[in-house]
């Protein structure tokens, strides 16, 4: 997420009440239409689908849709992680202030590895940009890379920053979205990039995308509740850049020195950082839930199958099931 964002969980670690406002950074996202409430699937009616889940820096899915990312993947999708920044100008392992570039490197690269592994992605990308220098980048090597990703792993679901967001103030977060945007529907295009198929790659377009944003154009809601646990474990996990990954159990330090404890972080420092999370840094997904009758949930600007650049309208398919009859 942007640094405002880490900022504010830093600075507000010793009062309790900006620290429940400061998990609501992302200011409250209006609807624009229906809106669509997806619940948990029954059994796995993904199986066979691949999704491919991209942030610019580690904690921005760990944050915005590390619930989604674990829903879908617990019902059947084989799930991917991109990072597009080495998240450089991060905080250093553990610490909490700047380090060293190579200790921030470092220790991102670890987070997002373990991020990864708890939200059951098969396999992780680090594309290595400087952070907070995308805006430099080549947006057509980006979307060549992206393009590359989408072929090779055969991708049916984007996760990702919302191209058209409000609000967004961080370069890496637009420039990433841009290219994934167009990464998508250029991927199922044999004119582009032709020299992909030479290594044994096909076209392969995006069938649906579920965009983030501090501010989405909400279209779909996703009930997350049952994710919970993995999107606090993710958010643990995410100690180097991540402001929440290790604060419940500084805090814990801060008043142990005045000989004062909070009964919320209990006796421990992985207790302490679990329900530090739970109850500050996941108050924005429990605010979103209840507005729609469930516990926890993630927002999301959803563009669906048969949308501009999928592979075909499903209203063919529809039509083709319908209407088809043997041939002679």
């Amino acid at each position: 997420m942007g640094s405002m964002l880490r900022r504010t969980f830093l600075g507000s670690l010793m009062t309790g009440g900006t620290l429940a406002r400061s998990a609501r950074t992302q200011q409250a996202p209006q609807a624009a239409g229906k809106v669509v409430l997806e619940r948990p699937a029954t059994g796995q009616p993904h199986k066979g689908k691949v999704l491919l889940a991209l942030q610019a820096h580690s904690d921005d899915i760990p944050l915005s849709a590390a619930g989604t990312v674990a829903k879908l993947i617990e019902e059947g999708y084989t799930g991917h992680l991109v990072r597009a920044t080495n998240d450089d100008m991060g905080d250093a392992p553990g610490l909490g202030t700047p380090g060293t570039i190579g200790e921030n490197v470092l220790g991102n690269e670890r987070d997002n590895a373990e991020v990864a592994r708890i939200l059951g992605c098969k396999s992780h990308f680090d594309l290595n940009y400087n952070n907070h220098r995308m805006a430099d980048v080549s947006l057509n090597e980006l979307i060549c890379r992206v393009i590359f990703l989408i072929r090779l792993l055969k991708v049916d679901t984007v996760i990702c920053w919302d191209p058209w967001a409000h609000d967004e103030e961080n370069p890496d977060h637009y420039t990433l979205a841009r290219a994934v945007e167009a990464a998508c529907w250029m991927a199922g295009r044999a004119h582009d990039y032709p020299e992909q198929f030479a290594a044994g790659l096909e076209p392969k377009a995006v069938q649906d995308k579920y965009y983030y944003a501090r501010r989405p154009e909400i279209t779909r809601v996703v009930d997350i509740s049952k994710q919970i646990d993995k999107k606090v474990e993710a958010n643990r996990a995410n100690v180097a850049k991540g402001p929440a990954g290790h604060l419940g159990s500084r805090l814990r330090a801060e008043l142990a020195k005045r000989n004062q404890r909070l009964p919320l972080l209990g006796d421990d420092d992985i207790t302490a950082d679990r329900n530090y999370i739970r109850e500050f840094a996941m108050a924005h997904s429990r605010d979103l839930g209840r507005q729609y009758g469930v516990q926890y949930a993630e927002a999301f600007h959803y563009i669906e199958p048969g949308a501009s650049g999928a592979d075909r309208d499903l209203q063919i398919d529809a039509y083709v099931k319908e209407h088809a009859v043997p041939s002679k």
